[in-house]
């Protein structure tokens, strides 16, 4: 994408951490800085953007992403490198792909797979990156490595798809998005041209033939159209009962304004995406989670990891020396509600790895106002908080700090609506637009609610009614949140409590 253009049944979670010093950096305060992201993926320094190449393979999830190559805002893009055994601990890498002598300019967003059965010639098991090259024109190029994603080799003969789709078209025609069909026996890449999607097929990775389009007049186009995203999950968990899935970003236009990712469910034969429900989805009602894709090689799980900014104001937000972060990996599930079928949004089970201290209470009944124990200063900033419910009424939970700021997390009931407010946390003159109100509706008509929150150095990031709306914000106070109270004008009973350490995820 470019500028063009622990879920609990009955609970909610919030997670603030901390990290510290990475032992690959020679500065002493690297991972550290204010605002730097804790428990979520930041690189050490300069901007980044888009996730790229998701791929998982013998044991190591690998995270490329777009990065500058020199600066603190989007520029000279590569392919920057990030591995993890566990989907929490990253451990930064030398860059991927980077631009060179091939005259095809910068290395934009694209994906990456496993070639099990060597289609493509470069040796069985190889890596295999799908990118944009943007010069003269968006065009999709390849590159392959055979040590493991350690070092990458650019295909000789790159362009793989030419743009051609005429002048008189803007240059928008790029984020490769490869996978396997299994049941036409091909690759199939996911195309973002502009206001829809082409679809491409290929059997050896190297010669792709256009097979469709998806999209002109479907879902919203407030804004380009950008990093698509097709794969297949089991409704409701029936492993009989599949459906496809089509993410696809876009840019302006989203619910809350600026950057979003709307979604679609139908049908895909190997040649074409049939949409099965109208309406506009969308995968985050928070302003802070762009151009997320899943993973590649994973046959059981169906995990996302999103940009945690907004074009509308990522080359403005106050931090130093790196711009850019990514959100918490999420486990994507498909839940039906009312015969209409739902994308759902969890952390991953391995968040558990990271929790430890457990604080428990029953039966709490918030009549105004309940302020936390004191001893959650304790944990520094590091915290996971569990709540439980089986009423609905309104409530807010306010995280604050003593020079007056704080985040708003609730539940408008009149509304029908959950909302996050940072209108007062902290610094937001950076940007016209950024302190404000955020809501997203409510999809559920059941009578308990079930909410988890994780709260970062500088995000959070909320999951409710068991994954069904999902919201994300970043923000930047000038102090730690220390201070946690729960508020309900008409009382409420929260039946469990829970409050845990999070342990730092930087060694």
């Amino acid at each position: 994408m470019k500028k063009s253009s622990l879920l609990l049944p009955l609970g909610l979670a919030l997670v603030i951490g901390a990290c510290k010093v990475n032992k690959q950096s020679v500065q002493s305060n690297i991972y550290q800085e204010e605002h730097r992201p804790q428990f979520h993926y930041s690189p050490q320094k300069n901007w980044m953007n888009d996730p790229n190449g998701m791929v998982y393979f013998d044991g190591e999830y690998h995270l490329f992403y777009q990065h500058d190559n020199y600066e603190n805002v989007f520029g000279n893009m590569s392919w920057g490198h990030a591995i993890s055994r566990d989907l929490i601990h990253w451990q930064e890498q030398p860059k991927a792909i980077v631009p060179d002598s091939d005259s095809l300019g910068m290395i934009f967003s694209g994906s990456a797979v496993v070639d099990k059965n060597n289609s493509a010639g470069f040796g069985a098991n190889s890596l295999v990156a799908f990118y944009t090259s943007t010069s003269p024109k968006q065009q999709q190029s390849m590159a392959y490595s055979t040590d493991k994603g350690r070092t990458w080799t650019k295909y000789k003969e790159n362009p793989v798809i030419k743009n051609e789709v005429g002048d008189q078209i803007p240059d928008d025609f790029r984020d490769p998005k490869v996978m396997w069909h299994k049941e036409s026996q091909k690759w199939i890449m996911s195309l973002a041209v502009k206001d829809h999607v082409e679809f491409w097929s290929s059997k050896n990775l190297k010669e792709w033939t256009k097979e469709s389009e998806f999209g002109q007049a479907i879902g919203s186009h407030d804004g380009v159209w950008e990093c698509p995203d097709l794969f297949e999950l089991p409704v409701d968990g029936n492993t009989n009962n599949k459906r496809w899935i089509l993410l696809v970003s876009m840019n302006p236009g989203g619910p809350n304004g600026g950057s979003a990712t709307q979604y679609f469910i139908g049908n895909f034969d190997g040649k074409y995406f049939t949409i099965l429900q109208t309406g506009i989805r969308w995968v985050d009602y928070g302003t802070d989670n762009y151009a997320g894709v899943t993973y590649s090689n994973m046959e059981n799980r169906a995990i996302a990891i999103g940009w945690m900014s907004n074009w509308q104001y990522a080359g403005k937000v106050p931090t130093q020396p790196w711009r850019g972060a990514y959100t918490f990996p999420r486990k994507l599930s498909l839940k039906t509600v009312d015969n209409i079928i739902f994308l759902t949004s969890a952390p991953v089970k391995e968040l558990d790895k990271i929790v430890t201290n457990t604080r428990s209470m029953q039966n709490v009944d918030v009549k105004g106002s309940y302020d936390l124990p004191a001893d959650i200063k304790s944990f520094k900033g590091k915290l996971l908080f569990q709540l439980a419910s089986e009423q609905i009424e309104e409530y807010s939970i306010v995280l604050s700090n003593d020079r007056g700021e704080e985040v708003v997390v609730g539940f408008d009931k009149q509304a029908n609506q959950y909302y996050i407010d940072r209108t007062k946390a902290g610094k937001t003159d950076f940007e016209k637009g950024f302190g404000k109100r955020h809501i997203a509706p409510r999809l559920t008509k059941d009578n308990h609610t079930d909410v988890t929150l994780l709260f970062d150095a500088a995000s959070v990031e909320l999951f409710a009614d068991n994954g069904l709306t999902i919201m994300t914000d970043i923000f930047f106070v000038n102090k730690t949140l220390s201070k946690i109270s729960i508020k309900s004008a008409n009382g409420l009973n929260i039946k469990e409590l829970n409050y845990s350490g999070i342990e730092r995820i930087w060694k």
